[in-house]
């Protein structure tokens, strides 16, 4: 895709880098972009693994363009707020695992877009953060949201009432970041995990993804019902059946995604 997202295809991974100098930050024309790449990349049953990340060692993702925030009302404010919700929706329900790989800093919608995704690698020189207090708003891309979700609430409390900044080290503490890396090599790593969820039966993984993401909106209960029903229909498929004759046979299966 041409613009400020660029999309490279390793085989079934597939490698989203937002590209807007000089920090990546987001503004209408980039959520538009992010949404059209998901669109398609949702879709596409070649793919098995995305990652997302920036152009460059600077920033992943350094927050929203505040040129755009001047002109902001209830009404309009409401509309950017849905909107990026919307979009950054899609990239947590797009199918298959979407994996961010953080390098510099990210930054309000930049984190926001992090924690959209369900694997997160951040490079040591990392800095994450939700300042928008600071501008007199507060995270309207889900941050308030998601945040609490992933790590403890006092903490995320913390983060989202001071704006503060914090660096890779102790993301990686408090569960913000899933792996730290070295600078530089967060690509590297993300890239060998997506090359073992790609190991893995496409099909098995996808509905993995499906009933966690539905049980974390669900009682105890209700989640296990949804996984049970889930775990039924991944049974009626060939990659299960190969799966387990492979198994029996000593040999790698040979997964077809159906």
């Amino acid at each position: 895709m041409s613009g400020y997202i660029q999309v490279d295809r390793e085989e079934r991974l597939a490698i989203v880098t937002i590209d807007r100098p000089p920090v990546n930050a987001l503004n209408r024309e980039v959520i538009d972009q992010l949404e059209v790449t998901f669109d398609e990349l949702s879709v596409d049953a070649g793919v098995g693994a995305v990652i997302i990340t920036g152009a460059g060692e600077k920033a992943f993702v350094a927050g929203a363009d505040i040129s755009e925030f001047p002109q902001l009302n209830s009404a309009n404010g409401e509309q950017l707020s849905r909107r990026g919700q919307q979009v950054y929706q899609k990239i947590a329900d797009c199918p298959v695992p979407v994996i961010a790989a953080v390098n510099g800093y990210a930054l309000g919608g930049g984190l926001e877009l992090v924690l959209a995704c369900d694997i997160r690698v951040m490079a040591d020189n990392a800095r994450v953060g939700l300042p928008e207090v600071t501008l007199g708003i507060f995270p309207g891309y889900a941050g308030t949201q998601r945040l609490p979700r992933t790590i403890a609430l006092g903490k995320a409390k913390e983060m989202i009432f001071t704006g503060e900044m914090i660096n890779a080290v102790e993301a990686y503490r408090l569960g913000l970041a899933d792996h730290l890396t070295a600078a530089g090599e967060a690509l590297v790593k993300a890239r060998q995990i997506a090359e073992k969820i790609l190991q893995a039966g496409p099909v098995a993984v996808n509905l993995a993804k499906k009933a966690i993401n539905r049980g974390l909106e669900q009682t105890l209960a209700e989640g296990q019902k949804t996984e049970a029903s889930l775990f039924a229909e991944l049974c009626d498929t060939e990659d299960q059946k190969e799966g387990a004759r492979a198994f029996l046979e000593k040999r790698p299966p040979m997964f077809k995604g159906r």
